[in-house]
């Protein structure tokens, strides 16, 4: 059985390498593939060290953590990835604080982050987030509501609407995996064939990436396999 490594500069050459394989086994090129560290719930020694060796993307998932570490990390540069559930009462903080939101799944919340974000700052990135399996402890849009919800996201000036997120029912088979991350890519086809431009699938975290690279992701989510086990 092999060992998982420790050394957090080991952990992310291995997480890279299963990416850079999972890609080219799928024809991909692995430098289109955004990894996204996942913060929830790590140590800040450990999230620091990714970055100083080479993680250029964090994910936030709660507002109070996310400012937590931002401040901790101090002049460090990277992209900020919100990637929660947001509420109606955090847009503000949202908005000036990530460079993306992943997961827009209603109008007004697209509203207000594009009315609360900062003339001075580039146009937030944002995916909408569609609910995939039907489990009611999960966020999202239903898919027949998504290509409505994507024309009112699209004309709002102060955002710039990149693609779809998704956090599907967790499965252990590769196959089954593969069949929900498909669904994903055919609906942001299906808006782009209905006049969007959208670029983005954000889904893969530590169980499944290899399958939604093989599905199309360019942006993962993962956590545990880059940082270690949550404390």
């Amino acid at each position: 059985m092999l060992t998982a490594p420790q050394n957090p500069a080991e952990r992310l050459a291995a997480l890279r390498k299963r990416i850079t394989e999972s890609a080219r086994a799928a024809g991909r090129d692995p430098s289109a593939i955004t990894l996204i560290g996942v913060a929830k719930s790590q140590p800040i020694e450990r999230v620091a060290s990714a970055l100083d060796f080479g993680l250029d993307d964090l994910g936030e998932n709660y507002m109070q953590e996310a400012r937590a570490h931002f401040a901790a990390l101090g002049g460090r540069k990277f992209g900020k990835h919100f990637i929660g559930a947001l509420q109606t009462n955090k847009t503000r903080d949202a908005a000036a604080l990530f460079d993306w939101v992943h997961t827009v799944d209603r109008a007004r919340i697209a509203e207000r982050l594009s009315a609360q974000r900062g003339d001075a700052m580039p146009a937030l990135e944002v995916c909408i987030q569609v609910q995939l399996g039907g489990e009611s402890t999960k966020s999202g849009v239903a898919p027949a509501s998504l290509p409505a919800l994507a024309d009112a996201v699209a004309i709002l000036p102060r955002l710039r609407l990149r693609g779809l997120m998704a956090l599907p029912p967790e499965e252990a088979e590769p196959a089954r995996q593969r069949r929900w991350f498909a669904v994903l890519r055919g609906l942001l086809e299906g808006l782009n064939a209905r006049g969007h431009r959208l670029d983005t699938l954000s889904m893969g975290m530590s169980g499944d990436f290899e399958a939604a690279i093989a599905e199309g992701a360019t942006h993962l989510r993962i956590g545990t396999a880059a940082f270690g086990g949550r404390v």
